[in-house]
């Protein structure tokens, strides 16, 4: 009656222990990795949204395409890969174990028939003489010897790197531990961003799923700046940041400085530079050619205005001084980029000390009104990629421990050497877990030495 019920169960657990489930579910991970990378995660852009059909939308929300390293199906693919894990280890680890616990000492007729390694030297001393002298030369030239005597014959056993034949499981946890760590930092840990103006504190900040997360802290915005090559385009953004708890500046990160590659992290949560743009407003004058129908106009930050003749302006660049670009003028000026009702686009600069320029301009452009700059009021935001992650340091343990376990995996092995003493005759055999061709170079001068060792005796 019980046995269905073990055969079913001797079949799992045949069926967690496969190595083809470890391949299965490693290229499955990989596979399915790259619709993380293909489809935008988070909140997905409207131009992307635009792009595909309504039917697809469903689809990939239902799937949780748009989340996938939080969906069920792939925290599923990790579980799966980890429990396969577990019991490919615990199936061979106690043979393992026990090769290095309780490895054989003595050289039997069977062993040294298995070994490729093996060689037969001659000898006039006493087995019990000679012992204490090959003990010496193993513990000198190989390893300390484990000695022990079966019925008058001596036999020593000696072993280097016996732990390296756990690096397999080594990797086996390493793995495992970056994926607990990869669980927490999702679970516990998110990614955000936030906006903060020059001048300004915030204490919130908002996620890739559009939910506000409360720091528990607030950050504020002490300046802004962008260092430019000669041709206009950024060589440097920075900001100065400052953290406050309870509304009082922290001493330690007070005016920290964040640049590209250089993050704020505190309590946890790190901030990154990843864009910025202009908050202030810039104010013109719009009129005709004759100079009538005159109108304000304001152009706030990167957004763009109506024009009168129902075309739209956005400011692209400002310049307090623009006499550093063009020589022989002065004041402030600022680079605009105008679109034409008709899909026609044109940039030029608008002077607030040259309103001739401005003229000259509108009359070349038969259409294009004439714009005067009156000033701006300059204003930068610091735009800054927001993450915590509690994980971070659970999963560089794991990739720690992957080091080590890989290193020892392809660069070291078990070497294993036993000696036989008899009356008249010592017979060396050894063998390597990995890289024979190595250890059988390394056995041939070790069989040299000890022959050397022998003849040295027996001239005694």
């Amino acid at each position: 009656m019980t046995t269905p019920k073990r055969d079913f169960l001797h079949s799992l657990w045949d069926f967690f222990c496969s190595l083809k489930l470890t391949m299965f579910m490693l290229i499955s991970l990989a596979v399915t990795s790259i619709i993380g990378t293909v489809i935008p995660q988070g909140t997905p852009p409207e131009e992307y949204l635009a792009q595909i059909s309504a039917t697809k939308l469903q689809l990939y929300k239902t799937l949780g395409f748009f989340d996938m390293y939080h969906s069920w199906w792939f925290i599923l693919l990790l579980y799966l890969l980890t429990v396969n894990l577990v019991a490919c280890s615990i199936k061979r680890l106690p043979h393992i174990w026990k090769i290095i616990s309780h490895p054989t000492t003595t050289l039997s007729s069977g062993l040294e028939q298995s070994l490729s390694n093996r060689v037969s030297l001659k000898t006039v001393d006493e087995p019990k003489i000679l012992k204490a002298r090959i003990a010496d030369f193993l513990k000198a030239e190989f390893g300390q010897p484990v000695v022990n005597e079966e019925e008058g014959v001596w036999h020593l056993f000696a072993q280097k790197n016996a732990w390296c034949r756990l690096s397999v499981y080594f990797v086996h946890l390493s793995v495992i531990i970056i994926f607990i760590g990869a669980m927490i930092g999702s679970f516990f840990g998110y990614k955000g961003f936030v906006n903060i103006m020059e001048g300004e504190t915030v204490s919130r900040v908002m996620s890739r799923s559009n939910k506000e997360i409360d720091l528990g802290f607030s950050l504020r915005c002490e300046q802004f700046s962008v260092a430019k090559y000669p041709n206009g385009s950024p060589k440097e953004f920075k900001s100065i940041l400052t953290v406050l708890e309870n509304g009082k500046p922290v001493p330690d990160y007070t005016n920290a400085r964040v640049i590209v590659n250089d993050p704020l992290s505190y309590k946890g949560i790190t901030f990154y530079q990843s864009s910025y743009g202009n908050a202030g407003d810039y104010f013109f004058i719009v009129s005709d050619l004759s100079g009538s129908k005159a109108s304000p106009l304001t152009v706030s930050g990167d957004s763009s205005a109506i024009l009168p003749d129902g075309s739209s302006m956005h400011v692209t660049e400002a310049t307090d001084d623009v006499s550093a670009f063009a020589p022989g003028l002065s004041g402030p000026a600022v680079q605009v980029e105008r679109h034409s009702p008709s899909g026609a686009t044109e940039s030029f600069v608008v002077y607030a000390n040259h309103p001739e320029l401005n003229l000259q301009h509108a009359k070349e452009h038969k259409g294009s009104p004439v714009i005067h700059y009156k000033g701006g009021r300059k204003k930068m935001y610091t735009g800054l990629q927001v993450a915590k992650d509690p994980g971070v340091w659970i999963v560089w343990l794991g990739c720690f421990l992957m080091v080590i376990g890989v290193y020892a995996a392809f660069f070291m092995s078990h070497r294993r050497i036993w000696i036989r003493i008899q009356k008249g005759t010592v017979t060396m055999g050894g063998n390597a877990s990995k890289n024979p061709a190595a250890f059988q170079h390394s056995f041939e001068e070790l069989s040299e030495r000890l022959k050397t060792l022998l003849a040295r005796e027996n001239k005694r």
